[in-house]
Order: C-alpha cells, then structure tokens, then sequence
C-alpha cells in the first residue's frame, strides 16, 4: 500500500534529477560558449540559472512540508535532509557554469590564448561527476557514490596542472595576464562543480547507509 509520503518525496524525487539535468545542460552549454566562441549560450545560461533558483526554492518548501506533515523517521527523515543538502549544492553549480559562461564571453573578445584541450576534458569530468552522484542517489548506489569520490581526484590534478602551465604563460608573456586569469577562473569554478559533485556523492552515502564520510575523507588528504 502507498504511503501519502512515497508520493509526495517521488514528486520531489522528479523535482530534483529535472534540476540536475538543467545543471548538466549549463555545464556543457558553458563549455560549448568556451570551446565554440558562441556569447548566445551565455544568455542560455543565464535563463536556465533562473529557473534552477526556482527548483531550489520549490524542492526545499516541498521537503519542510514533508518534514512537518509526516514527521518522517529513519532512512525517510535522512532522505529528505539529502534532498535539502543536494539542491544547495546543485545551485552552486549553476552558479558555476554562469562564471565559466561569463568567463567565456571576456575571452571570446580577445584571440584564442591556446587550443582548448585540458578545460573541455575537466567539464566532461565534471558532468559525468555530476550524473553519477544524481544516479547514485537515485538508485541508493554506495559504490557509485564512492566513484565518484575517487574521480575528484584527477579533476583536481588536471587543474592543478592546468595552474601551471598558465602561470607559466603569465610569466613569459604579460600580454596574456588577462587571457590566463579567465581561463584560471574557469579551470577554478569547474573544481568546485567537482567539489560540489563529492559533497552529493558523501551525501547519498549517508543516506543509504548511515555512514558520514566527510571527515574521515578529509584526514586521508
């Protein structure tokens, strides 16, 4: 028999992988305005962020309403402070294409610095960080979760390498200052969507199994 919670937290549950697939599409929409010169995925972007404010604001009504009207215990109760954790970092995200796509727009201004190689690899990276961390939760799949823990890593060697070899462009020729410096903003907002990714992947595994791997992760580093 259905509980009147199984369906308000699938409504929610929608709500949710309908916001990650907008941040998706702005990752990649971000990247296509770098890679492709295109300012007119800039104003796409900006759009879509609208509407991701809008999904945060509606998911996390939805979850305090669920939380007061059913007082939800146990794996319901840690669910739905799932939800309320990953949306704030889905915003975040969103958040991050904007810069890169504005980033972008500075760039397209000006000749191309170098052939974009590291930067598309690191926003597919990300995207893949991204669907993985949604379809771990979805399916309460700890052992994806934990991939995409592990994948955060190379995200971080690529930009850490990416950081100096622009350095070093900055060094040998000042008239790239500003060229590096936007590229170094993208390079640097892409991270945090691997961050933000890692934070939803630690946050499914506490919800399937209890478990707060935040703090043990960060002693290993």
């Amino acid at each position: 028999m259905e509980r009147p919670l199984d369906h308000q937290t699938e409504k929610i549950r929608q709500d949710l992988l309908r916001m990650g697939g907008l941040v998706e599409q702005m990752i990649a929409k971000a990247n296509h305005a770098l890679v492709e010169r295109d300012d007119a995925a800039v104003q796409q972007i900006l759009e879509q962020d609208h509407e991701v404010d809008r999904l945060e604001i509606e998911i996390d009504e939805a979850c305090m309403q669920t939380l007061v009207r059913h007082q939800p215990a146990a794996v319901d109760l840690r669910y739905l402070v799932a939800v309320m954790k990953i949306v704030t970092d889905l915003e975040r995200m969103g958040d991050s294409a904007v810069n890169i796509g504005q980033s972008a727009a500075n760039l397209n201004t000006e000749p191309p610095l170098k052939p974009y190689i590291d930067l598309p690899e690191m926003s597919h990276n990300v995207r893949d960080m991204v669907r993985r961390s949604l379809d771990a939760f979805v399916r309460r799949d700890v052992s994806m979760a934990e991939s995409v823990l592990a994948a955060d890593d190379e995200v971080d060697a690529r930009y850490k390498q990416l950081f100096r070899e622009l350095l070093t462009y900055m060094i040998e020729d000042p008239r790239t200052i500003s060229r590096c410096l936007h590229l170094l903003l993208i390079a640097r907002n892409l991270e945090r969507i691997g961050d933000h990714a890692t934070n939803i992947a630690e946050d499914v595994i506490y919800y399937v199994e209890g478990r707060d791997v935040r703090h043990h992760l960060a002693q290993g580093h």
